[in-house]
């Protein structure tokens, strides 16, 4: 393990020193091991009361540079010029096993100068939430930020009630955000604007620094990786249910699982999140708000580089390459390995049936592709007899279909109701079904005979209407 802790040499106007508030009884509920020997810290694995300290907030790891970060952006649309870390510290930089460069940064560790009045804490429930659901978006290949540990501070914390304390300690590719270039662009401070796009692109994506305007460069990428991930998204029901320009990444990752959720059974306009209350963010809206988001980044961006139409020419393109990446992806979930004419429009009405029998978006892909050769069309009618009929240009057998199908489609998600079932328990002190969610998540397509119950819907009286932020 060896911090290099390029952001923290950046000047002081990004971001604010400090150290994380020690938790009371610091207690470690998980450890990602897999992760942790990735960034060179297997060395701590077998101190589990040392974890709980160093990832609790009571030691620093060495060499690292506790951090808050600074940033604005634009909440449900209305623009918030100073946000920033009020909960969260940026302990420094890692490099992984393949050289990429991380950073690691606690969620709940205390108060910090963009606290903001908030007490800068975490329940334990959105704890457990961001750490089941972030493992099963990178298990299903999502890009996204990940969570090395979990621990209870042994403390509490004021939300609706009394709640226990939880710190999570998160890792990802960067956490610079769109919000991070408003911060700078709303003070019209150009030269950190600069150094912060010049940081960016070195960071992520440095090949664009031979290109003539490497800003437009820059952003193209930024918004092709914006629409990869977000038809990634909805290809698996997955609502964000905040995204707002501080929750948008520069690098292309998921970031900041609030009132996130599954969809059981599909709803073009489905809302989870408490504080939407008028659709901002329904699945089905997720597209056109990255294009949005992206809008606003271009806006910072043209304080530097002038060149509206060309900016707008990479903006134009958000809206036809998001399409094609989601048309491709629900191609795949269908067993289509070719996209032909008239695809698009199957797939439509596949989600047109889904929609109006309200049927379970993950486990109807998979009921599915076990029809490949089944002898009637009484699972789909119509639309089953049609598929099967597209399928047959393909030149491949019916298993090479479903394994196919089973591939892209997963059998296990982390639905509402099993995370709430992980999330009551862990409060009353009990970690088993978290830690047998956990297990299950780790591998998502693959059957799993034992612990199937972790894939069906809920009953109705186990139905989550509802995810609320935690802050």
């Amino acid at each position: 393990m060896q911090f290099d802790n390029t952001y923290a040499r950046l000047s002081e106007g990004f971001y604010a020193r400090l150290q994380p508030e020690p938790s009371p009884d610091p207690h470690l509920l998980a450890w990602n091991e897999e992760l942790a020997q990735d960034l060179g810290l297997q060395e701590f694995a077998d101190d589990p009361a040392r974890l709980a300290r160093l990832f609790g907030g009571n030691e620093l790891l060495p060499g690292s540079e506790p951090i808050a970060l600074a940033y604005a952006g634009h909440q449900f649309g209305n623009f918030v010029p100073q946000l920033g870390d009020g909960r969260a510290l940026l302990l420094g930089e890692l490099l992984s096993s393949a050289g990429r460069r991380l950073d690691v940064q606690l969620k709940g560790s205390g108060q910090t100068p963009f606290s903001r009045r908030g007490d800068g804490r975490a329940a334990l429930g959105p704890v457990i939430r961001e750490y089941l659901v972030s493992e099963a978006m990178h298990r299903m290949g999502v890009p996204t930020t990940r969570a090395l540990a979990a621990v209870s501070t042994g403390g509490f914390v004021l939300r609706d009630g009394r709640l226990p304390g939880g710190v999570l300690t998160r890792v990802a590719s960067s956490h610079i955000r769109v919000g991070t270039f408003e911060f700078f662009a709303a003070k019209r401070d150009k030269e950190a604007l600069q150094t912060l796009a010049d940081y960016a692109i070195a960071r992520h994506y440095p090949e664009v620094l031979d290109e003539p305007q490497p800003l437009v460069a820059f952003f193209a990428k930024v918004l092709e990786a914006q629409a990869s991930l977000v038809a990634h998204w909805m290809g698996l029901g997955f609502i964000h249910g905040v995204m707002n320009t501080d929750n948008t990444s520069i690098s292309g990752e998921t970031i900041d699982y609030g009132p996130c959720a599954f969809m059981d059974e599909f709803d073009y306009h489905k809302v989870f999140s408490s504080i939407d209350q008028f659709g901002r963010y329904a699945y089905g809206n997720q597209g056109q708000m990255a294009h949005w988001n992206l809008a606003r980044l271009a806006e910072t961006l043209m304080l530097l580089d002038d060149s509206r139409s060309l900016f707008e020419e990479q903006l134009a393109r958000f809206q036809p390459l998001f399409e094609a990446q989601f048309i491709k992806r629900m191609a795949r979930k269908l067993g289509l390995q070719d996209l032909q004419e008239g695809d698009d429009q199957l797939i439509t009405r596949w989600l047109q049936q889904m929609q109006e029998q309200e049927l379970d978006f993950t486990l109807s892909f998979r009921h599915l592709a076990d029809r490949v050769d089944a002898d009637d069309t009484a699972g789909f009618g119509d639309f089953e007899t049609e598929w099967r009929q597209r399928l047959q240009a393909q030149k491949l057998s019916a298993s090479e279909v479903k394994e196919a199908m089973n591939q892209v489609n997963p059998l296990f998600i982390p639905r509402n109701h099993q995370i709430e079932r992980a999330i009551d328990a862990a409060i009353e002190g009990d970690m088993s079904v978290f830690n047998e969610l956990r297990q299950v998540l780790v591998k998502p397509f693959a059957a799993q005979p034992d612990l199937g119950v972790y894939a069906e819907p809920p009953s109705p009286a186990e139905r989550v209407i509802e995810t609320f932020c935690g802050t």
